[in-house]
Formats: structure tokens, sequence, C-alpha cells
């Protein structure tokens, strides 16, 4: 559903929606059906909040500004986790690489998860 005519716009929608809430972005990956978010929360965050937010702010975007009525939407659930600071350069290395890894089939099931994954 993330084509490549919006992709662009819709992670720069994620990263202004971190932005305006505070929130550290350190990488994100966006692929045609999923995107992966490396964040640091201040602690005034809520996880749930951030992610509705987010999901919200590019949704938004597309049906309304990029392709107004369009059938598109974020899957109802997502997965955050932590991770310790030291291990953060290599899970940012990874999203960045997302296309990638998805192309060449070097998928990392661990990372997947680890990075947390919006659909």
């Amino acid at each position: 559903m993330i084509t490549p005519g919006i992709r662009e716009p819709l992670t720069a929608a994620m990263v202004a929606k971190c932005r305006e809430l505070g929130a550290e972005l350190l990488a994100v990956g966006v692929m045609p059906d999923h995107a992966h978010l490396l964040v640091r929360l201040p602690a005034t965050l809520a996880i749930a909040t951030l992610v509705k937010e987010v999901k919200g702010a590019s949704s938004h975007l597309v049906t309304h500004v990029i392709t107004p009525g369009a059938d598109f939407k974020w899957q109802g659930a997502y997965g955050a986790f932590t991770l310790a600071k030291e291990d953060a350069p290599v899970l940012r290395a990874y999203i960045l690489g997302q296309e990638r890894h998805h192309a060449e089939g070097g998928i990392v099931a661990e990372r997947e998860i680890w990075g947390g994954c919006i659909e």
C-alpha cells in the first residue's frame, strides 16, 4: 500500500510528528507494507500516544492531501520494544538498510521484531 509516490511524504509526516511530540527519531525505514521507527522518547510521552499520533498524521496526509479518498490505513496493532543504548547503532543501521535487507532476503527476524513495526 505504500507506493513509491507516497513513500517520501509519508516518511516526512512521520518525522515531523515525532519532532512535534518531542521524540528524537533516530531512524525510519518505510517498506511497501510496514515501517520501522527507532525513537528516543521523552519521559512525558507514552508509546501509545506516539504511535497513535504518527499513524494518524501519516494516514491523514495520504487520504486527505496526497491521494484524497484513497483506501489507506495502518493496521490497528503495532509493536514497541526497548533496547540498550549501546544496541541503538546496530538497529539504526538495520532500519536504514531495510530496503536492501528485504530485496536480498537478508531479514533478521529478531531485528524486525526488535525494531517495532507499524503495519
